[in-house]
């Protein structure tokens, strides 16, 4: 049955099949083809999969970040970012990758911050002289910070598959990977910056510039601090933190920024119902999947054959580095970390290897996939907003790449960088 499943889901993914229907015409292939249960079997995963309370958050978190949106944000947090960077060589560049991880505080996607802020910052590189393709390649590899700095989607269905972890301790884990990565972005962006000699803002913000600016983002950069400390403090839940977040965007945008108009929240609303509508049908057939790798032994199979190898547990993660490398290729981080976080999670905790540590290096190596091509949605998305063809973008993608290779190292060989900040607030 697992051979049925995985060669009719490679096959769909190579012919261009969406993510979401590959997964689950392959399932209902292997249900029918190589099993005896019934079709209602495969219909009963599927919605277990998305019968899940702490998944209310989901929905929630992209409403928020859409209501943020909505509120004229993305020209605060860019004001806020280009004031302290915009005036040094490839100062756009900087002003880019700071945005940008403000805005994954608030977004916890990356291909919302490819969309948004990510597309002004191309045509303003542009304008200014930048190169339009090293633009749009500098934004796409900053973006991929979006999964990995709180709030997150991805971290929330990670903790659905492993209990040894919550989202809590995730969200707090992240921050510290999020700013590695942004430190990452930046230094190729001085490198480059002074091969091509693009020149910064000549305009220097003034203190007084400075502080009003800070005071008018302000709002907007206590998300995620609000929903963090609250979780901290016992205040609420993580489901009942998206709750939060949303009636705060929506102050935020109506009363304190007074940019968010009551007539453009039917349109607000559509677009949340539909970006949370595309993300559970991926989770429910992702459910589906995995539930099939399970009931045919393949999770327990593939953890004897790796207890029988005798690795090391240095050695087992950089086994998994390399095959999640080359499966994020070809398939989305959330259906990623759906069928394989509970094949993999119990071996790394057999081997010794912290929950939070691993929980990183997966998603991370997993959000590494949405700009490796062939199949890197976060590639097609930023090559469409900035008229990009594809094959200029990957070239220019390279650096970055390599970047972020060395972090990719940095997080699986050094697991303080993802387990200090939470172990010291008390997650264990």
């Amino acid at each position: 049955m697992s051979l049925i499943l995985l060669l009719s889901a490679c096959g769909l993914l190579a012919i261009g099949m969406p993510v979401a229907f590959a997964l689950g015409v392959s399932t209902l292939c292997a249900v029918m083809l190589g099993s005896d249960f019934p079709l209602i079997a495969m219909l009963k995963q599927t919605y277990e999969g998305v019968d899940s309370f702490p998944l209310m958050a989901v929905p929630f978190f992209i409403l928020a970040a859409e209501l943020m949106s909505g509120g004229s944000l993305t020209e605060v947090l860019l004001k806020f970012a280009a004031q302290f960077v915009g005036h040094r060589r490839g100062g756009l560049g900087y002003t880019n990758v700071v945005s940008l991880t403000f805005f994954s505080g608030i977004s916890g996607s990356a291909l919302a911050d490819a969309a948004g802020p990510g597309s002004m910052m191309i045509r303003m590189m542009d304008k200014a002289g930048y190169d339009r393709a090293y633009a749009a390649a500098l934004t796409a590899a900053t973006a991929i910070v979006g999964p990995i700095i709180p709030p997150s989607i991805i971290m929330i269905i990670y903790a659905l598959q492993d209990e040894r972890v919550s989202v809590g301790a995730l969200f707090v884990a992240g921050f510290i990977p999020g700013l590695l990565i942004a430190a990452g972005m930046a230094a190729v962006n001085w490198r480059v910056s002074t091969q091509r000699n693009y020149r910064g803002d000549e305009d220097v913000a003034t203190w007084q510039d400075k502080l009003q600016t800070t005071w008018r983002a302000l709002p907007a950069l206590m998300l995620p601090v609000i929903i963090l400390g609250g979780m901290r403090a016992g205040w609420f839940t993580p489901t009942e933190a998206s709750v939060v977040a949303v009636f705060y965007a929506l102050v935020c945008g109506k009363w304190i920024y007074r940019t968010l108009r009551w007539e453009a929240l039917p349109d607000i609303l559509s677009r949340s119902s539909l970006l949370t509508a595309s993300v559970l049908i991926i989770i429910g057939m992702s459910n589906a999947f995995a539930w099939v790798l399970t009931v045919d032994g393949l999770p327990l199979t593939l953890a004897e054959w790796m207890a029988a190898q005798q690795l090391s547990a240095m050695g087992f993660l950089i086994a998994v580095n390399i095959f999640l490398l080359i499966f994020g290729i070809f398939i989305e981080p959330l259906p990623g970390v759906m069928v394989l976080v509970p094949i993999l999670a119990p071996v790394a905790a057999k081997l010794g290897i912290d929950p939070i540590h691993f929980a990183m290096v997966v998603i991370f190596n997993l959000t590494l996939g949405m700009i490796t091509p062939p199949v890197g949605g976060l590639l097609f998305v930023t090559s469409n907003v900035s008229k990009v063809p594809l094959a200029a973008l990957t070239r220019e993608l390279k650096p970055f790449l390599v970047a972020h290779a060395v972090i990719l190292a940095l997080l699986t060989f050094w697991p303080g960088l993802s387990t200090w900040a939470p172990h010291a607030l008390g997650f264990q």
